[in-house]
This record gives C-alpha cells, structure tokens and sequence, in this order.
C-alpha cells in the first residue's frame, strides 16, 4: 500500500510544484519551537561615573537565546559586553527592561547561571577538588553528593587525576579547566563566560576551544560567551552578536551555519571572523575617538 507521498497524484503535484509538502493528506504537523531560555527584552544600563555625570552603558538590548545555544558576543572596548553578562547573571540590575529565564525575572544572582569571570576566582588556599565543590558546600549539598558530582565534572574535563593538588601547581589552561568544572557541577542552565581565555597563550587556548566545544555537546548548556577576538567567535558560536560602541546596542547578528567541528585555520572560519571584522572596524574606530577626545580634554 503507497503512502500519501507515494500516491502518483500527489507526487506530480509535488514535482511540478502545485502542492507543498506541508499540504499533502495526513502529513505530520510542524513542531512548535521550543520557548527561548533566556530573554532581553529592551534592556538599557546607567551608570553615574566620578564626574557625577550619566554614562549609558547599553541601550535597548533585545534578545532571545534558544536552549542549548552558544552566542558569542563581540564588540569594541567600553560597549557593555561585560556589563550585559552581569545583568544577566543577576549582579546588578537594568536601569530599564527585563531579564527573563525560561518566562520568569531575573531579579538577582543564583546558581541557574553562574558567570566565569577571566581571573577565575580559585581559592589557593583550597584543593582541586575543594574548588569545584565550593558552590555546592555554601548551597548546602551534603558532602558525599558534592564530592560525587565534582570527581564527575573533574573527569569531564580531564582533570580526575588532579583533585588534590593545588592550584599553584597548575598550568594556566588547568586553572580554567577547574574553574569551568566548578561551574558545571552547580548544573546551571545557562553558562556565561566573560573573556576567559584571554589571557592564555594560542596553543593553550585553541586546545580549550575542543574542550568547551565538547563539553558544550555533552552537557546540552546555554553559554553566553564575550571575547574580543572575533575569529574564536566564528569557531565557537552558533551565533555572533555584534555591539556598537557606547552605548552598546545590538548592530548585527551573524547566524555561524559551519560545520563542527571547527578549527581557527578554517578557510570558513577565517572569511567568518573577516565579515565580522569589517563591521566591527567602525566601532572600534568610534571607542578610539572617543578615547582620543578624553585625552584631549583632561589635559
């Protein structure tokens, strides 16, 4: 017995154009798509610097992040990248605007999006393992849990043999990798991400790239991920997100559709971050005036 596509009617009709595959008889209907994880809905910051005057740090930021999306955020110096992770982690609150994870406000910080910062924030004085735990210890989860749950993260990110060691005996890239395993053992919907591979050198980073990127397919996360260098957002995003200078507001959107895995030497990748790189050019030449004009006038 044909099915309804098979029918020959119907199949002419098909091939000819004259009927979408959305009206053939007994056809499965579309999926609903899934309701963002997190919104930004016409988010605006103020701050009073030291000349007590009003500085507008973003302006009219709209936003919805899809479930398990990795958005990368770029833009010049001084546009809010940083000030829009901590609105969304819930440090501090928008001047105007909502901040909505899966439909409800965000109206302070807590363990459904924790924030990496680029000084990590590892405490010396504690074990590998202590680390990771710490969050869970000041939530209150009993010890024999909290220390299941961090040699599981611990392992994920290839560091199970280093628990007891402490975090001056660590290279720079085993220092993130405990601090993103801290992260992970809170079990946060979304994970944000403020520069944190800034600071080490190429080879260390383009390795934690496999690894994010891995961890990332593993656990199903949301991140939010801020960095300056606009080829490891067309390596890592599915989407890039590009600010203005002062005040940041959303100038453009890049939809990244590359295969992964991906890699920096991409041909792709390359011509990405390229067309990135053009937009971005003018903003960075207005933060640079603007530096220029301040120079001027405090002299």
């Amino acid at each position: 017995m044909t099915s309804p596509a098979q029918h020959p009617a119907i199949q002419r009709d098909l091939e000819d154009g004259s009927r979408s595959p959305l009206q053939v008889p007994n056809a499965a209907p579309a999926l609903a798509p899934l309701p963002p994880k997190l919104s930004l809905r016409g988010i605006s910051r103020n701050f009073r610097n030291s000349n007590q005057h009003d500085l507008l740090a973003l302006e009219r930021i709209d936003l919805q992040v899809r479930p398990g999306e990795f958005v990368c955020v770029v833009g010049p110096s001084g546009c809010g990248k940083s000030t829009l992770l901590h609105l969304i982690a819930g440090l501090a609150q928008p001047s105007a605007g909502t901040v909505l994870l899966d439909g409800r406000p965000v109206d302070g910080p807590d363990t459904g999006r924790i924030l990496i910062f680029q000084d990590l924030g590892l405490f010396p004085w504690l074990t590998v393992i202590q680390n990771v735990e710490f969050g869970l210890r000041m939530a209150g989860v009993p010890k024999p849990e909290r220390r299941f749950r961090s040699r599981n993260y611990l392992r994920l990110v290839h560091l199970g043999e280093f628990e007891d060691s402490y975090i001056h005996q660590l290279s720079g890239g085993m220092r993130q990798r405990v601090a993103l395993a801290r992260a992970l053992a809170t079990e946060p919907d979304v994970l944000l991400m403020d520069e944190p591979f800034a600071a080490l050198d190429a080879q260390t980073r383009d390795l934690l790239h496999d690894e994010l990127e891995r961890i990332w397919r593993e656990t199903g996360r949301t991140i939010i991920f801020v960095t300056h260098n606009v080829r490891e957002a067309a390596r890592l995003g599915d989407r890039v997100l590009l600010l203005t200078f002062r005040p940041g507001r959303v100038k453009r959107e890049f939809t990244i559709d590359l295969p992964r895995p991906r890699h920096l030497e991409d041909v792709e990748v390359a011509r990405t971050a390229r067309d990135i790189l053009d937009e971005l050019r003018d903003e960075i030449n207005k933060s640079r005036e603007a530096e220029y004009r301040h120079d001027k006038t405090s002299r």
